[in-house]
């Protein structure tokens, strides 16, 4: 399978997952279902901004050379497209054959807003989780390279050739 298929999948997944359970705790106490909502979308996008940070990461430390990374954008944006269209699938599918209160809409409207919805969910936080895991192996190495900077050169402050290559040029054309 391809890395997009895989986390294709695995997201749609966690959003079924997190579909189903919102709609038990709907049902189970209704007047707290803004909360369980927002709840909801927040376990999504943890997930998203986890594993991207992880594909950042490790894209960063096997590419020491920015311009060589690989094209997670792409990766992420198959991803959320996957997770959208089978999760809304599914979700439709046991919303108007077995489960009441998941709560689906027209198939029309999960299959355009709904997909829309899921793939912006996964993409953004997985490609902002992706920027972040990037960012912190470039700090790493950049700790790395000041580290063998200090350790080659003297601790004395380096003299300033410029000015010294000056006064020399000036005293001898004096003399």
């Amino acid at each position: 399978m391809k890395p997009w298929q895989i986390r294709g999948l695995v997201m749609a997944a966690v959003n079924i997952a997190a579909r189903i359970l919102l709609g038990f705790a709907i049902i189970a106490w209704p007047v707290q279902s803004p909360v369980f909502r927002w709840l909801a979308i927040a376990v999504v996008v943890i997930i998203a901004v986890i594993w991207g940070g992880y594909d950042g990461i490790r894209d960063a430390r096997a590419n020491p050379d920015p311009d060589d990374y690989q094209d997670l954008t792409m990766v992420w944006l198959k991803a959320g497209l996957v997770a959208g269209a089978i999760s809304c699938l599914v979700c439709w599918l046991l919303g108007t054959f077995w489960l009441n209160g998941l709560g689906p809409a027209s198939f029309w409207i999960e299959m355009t807003a709904g997909v829309s919805f899921i793939t912006l969910i996964t993409y953004a936080p997985a490609f902002f989780g992706v920027s972040i895991g990037r960012g912190l192996v470039r700090r790493e190495q950049r700790k790395g390279q000041d580290d063998d900077w200090s350790r080659k050169t003297p601790q004395a402050q380096p003299a300033d050739d410029t000015v010294e290559l000056a006064v020399a040029e000036t005293a001898e054309t004096r003399a």
